[in-house]
């Protein structure tokens, strides 16, 4: 039987307002765990097919079809696949794209538009070519602009929807101030320690009650949230030069190896190998 072929990444920060990121990989095993990225997630597949969940809706990405995840909201990731997935992503800038567009990109974020994906393959191939940043930097505002056309029209219908039509998952929500008052604490506190015990003092809860609150409106626990939004902040330093051992303290973590085991959990690959496949 052959063997499976290996895995690849490769990543960098071009020099494209707007562009966080860029990541290209080709997995046959990894599987990532419930995540959270602070910026818009751009995802084209070449060979395979991807399944996830977002915000608790199984999806998937199959060929010709362009998956825009939104910034702030879980998903995870697999192969559905015997062979794996080779993808292409972009990760923008919030500003990119507005946050009234969030809640119809959860609704639906696998686009079937072929111009669009063209358009995103484009555009890739321009981030890899130095000099090329005036005809990039056009062609995302192009993309940008598709987008919106996508998600606009739904943004509007829910604008308008009767209240009725929301009144019983008002009723059954958790306690969004709540929830949403912890995260705004772990965001404010990303590279520092916070005790659950701290948190909830803070915040006038019991713990127990503190973490159910904010799993249950976010999808995934407190240390998972907080770990996965400092692996986002070190991918980052890493793309701007920074050593890992270096990013591992500035960002909390105990020492090189425990932002290392994060990492490669999270991104399918070390800090050190990922740093040294930029472009």
């Amino acid at each position: 039987m052959p063997a499976a072929p290996p895995e690849e990444t490769a990543a960098w920060r071009p020099s494209v307002p707007g562009v966080v990121e860029v990541f290209h990989a080709h997995f046959t095993a990894h599987r990532y765990p419930m995540h959270v990225h602070d910026s818009w997630t751009l995802l084209i597949v070449d060979d395979g097919a991807v399944r996830y969940d977002l915000d608790r809706h199984r999806r998937g990405t199959p060929h010709d079809t362009v998956s825009l995840l939104p910034p702030g909201v879980p998903h995870n990731g697999s192969p559905a696949t015997e062979d794996g997935f080779r993808k292409r992503v972009l990760y923008l800038e919030p500003g990119q794209l507005g946050r009234e567009l969030i809640g119809p990109a959860v609704d639906g974020p696998d686009l079937a538009d072929p111009l669009l994906r063209r358009r995103v393959g484009q555009l890739h191939t321009l981030l890899g070519r130095p000099g090329e940043e005036l005809e990039a930097e056009s062609r995302l505002a192009l993309i940008g602009e598709r987008l919106r056309h996508h998600l606009r029209p739904r943004a509007t219908a829910a604008a308008t929807a009767p209240a009725a039509a929301t009144a019983p998952a008002a009723a059954t929500a958790p306690a969004p101030g709540l929830a949403h008052g912890l995260r705004d604490l772990l965001d404010a506190r990303l590279t520092e320690r916070t005790t659950l015990a701290d948190a909830a003092d803070r915040l006038h809860a019991h713990p127990a009650h503190l973490v159910r609150t904010f799993t249950a409106a976010f999808g995934l626990p407190p240390h998972q949230y907080l770990t996965t939004r400092r692996i986002d902040r070190a991918r980052r330093l890493l793309l701007d030069g920074h050593p890992p051992a270096a990013v591992a303290t500035a960002l909390g973590f105990h020492d090189q190896s425990h932002l290392a085991r994060h990492f490669r959990r999270i991104v399918g690959t070390t800090p050190g190998r990922f740093a040294g496949r930029r472009r």
